[in-house]
């Protein structure tokens, strides 16, 4: 029996069940409903609160006002990691966040995020449209009754900010580092004390020492984030998240309450949000780093030597999760997809941009 079967036939769950449909009667006889989205950004986190407002926002516009998302930020009704429990419990509606925070719960969520080594944007949006991903989301989410749909998209995340060069895998042992997902994971194993940091707190943790270095998203976020005023170098290519995914994620029993229009309405609004935030990442990174590097930041890449043992420690962590069987699944059925897109995007798209970076300049 999965875990939302369990809730409703036990008999606490089924008195929160008609203490709910109770409480709900009034809304419904006047014909509107508020949903509550917790989310796991601190209010006007760049890109990523955005993405949450925009999916609340066509939900409510869309609705004509019947379906009112009220969003609370990180910290407002919960805090950013409790966002899961809080809408799989009924505390919350609904969550919009990075699913790979709760692989604690179960390793596949980081699929709908990214993993190390794992899908560009593109890629993502392949598979979960198109050779199964959303219906691995809903089979997951429904062990813990959650209704899920892709919401945002960082596109390629940056490297990250290092208070000194890395110049090989050794630079890792000990280095105290925010990054989370299994990427966070894979750091582990090369040494480093990893730290899985809400973005609103990442800021002080670098200054105050806590921690080393830090990932977050791209050059626009971390720019507003001001990590720049606290080191200099910035490795801008990063092999944890290639095009990171957000989630919009609704409690499965309020969810299966609203009318098949409602429904629609969160499912469009969530893949909507997901190619705007998209586009908005993609268009301010290219203008935040010129401006990062006119205020005299240090664009780097990681040799090989670390790129290499970043690739091993990103496969032993994946081979560590294979037992389970929907994690298996999950993996399998994206990496071959990600094999197909890339064949092609690669001979097609990637063959094109180096022919027009040549010819054009």
């Amino acid at each position: 029996m999965d875990r939302r079967s369990f809730l409703k036939n036990s008999t606490l769950g089924g008195a929160a069940t008609v203490g709910a449909a109770a409480l709900a009667a009034p809304a419904y006889a006047q014909g509107k409903r508020t949903l509550t989205m917790v989310t796991t950004w601190g209010r006007g986190l760049a890109g990523v609160h955005d993405s949450a407002q925009r999916v609340a926002d066509s939900i409510t516009a869309m609705s004509d006002g019947d379906l009112t998302v009220d969003l609370k930020a990180a910290g407002e009704l919960v805090g950013a990691f409790e966002v899961f429990d809080a809408v799989t419990s009924g505390q919350a509606d609904m969550y919009h966040g990075a699913d790979y925070y709760f692989v604690g719960q179960h390793p596949a969520y980081a699929y709908f995020t990214a993993v190390p080594f794992g899908m560009t944007a593109q890629e993502l949006a392949n598979w979960y449209y198109h050779a199964g991903g959303m219906e691995l989301h809903d089979e997951l989410g429904s062990i813990f009754g959650l209704k899920s749909f892709l919401g945002g998209n960082t596109g390629a995340q940056a490297g990250g900010w290092f208070r000194n060069p890395v110049s090989g895998p050794e630079d890792f042992q000990g280095l105290k580092f925010r990054m989370p997902g299994l990427g966070g994971q894979a750091l582990g194993k090369m040494g480093a004390s990893v730290q899985n940091l809400p973005g609103s707190e990442v800021y002080q943790a670098l200054a105050s020492g806590a921690i080393d270095g830090t990932e977050w998203i791209g050059p626009w976020a971390d720019e507003k984030a001001g990590f720049q005023e606290i080191t200099k170098t910035y490795y801008t290519a990063g092999f944890h998240e290639p095009g990171a995914g957000l989630s919009v994620a609704t409690n499965r029993d309020v969810f299966e309450d609203l009318s098949p229009a409602h429904q629609k309405m969160i499912e469009i609004a969530s893949g909507e949000g997901h190619q705007w935030n998209l586009a908005q990442f993609l268009t301010n990174n290219g203008t935040a780093l010129q401006r990062l590097q006119a205020g005299g930041v240090q664009l780097a890449e990681f040799p090989e030597s670390v790129w290499d043992a970043m690739g091993a420690a990103s496969m032993a962590v994946t081979e560590e999760n294979m037992y389970d069987e929907l994690f298996a699944k999950v993996h399998n059925s994206a990496t071959e997809s990600m094999r197909a897109s890339s064949n092609w995007l690669t001979r097609s798209e990637g063959a094109y941009r180096a022919q027009r970076d040549r010819v054009m300049g």
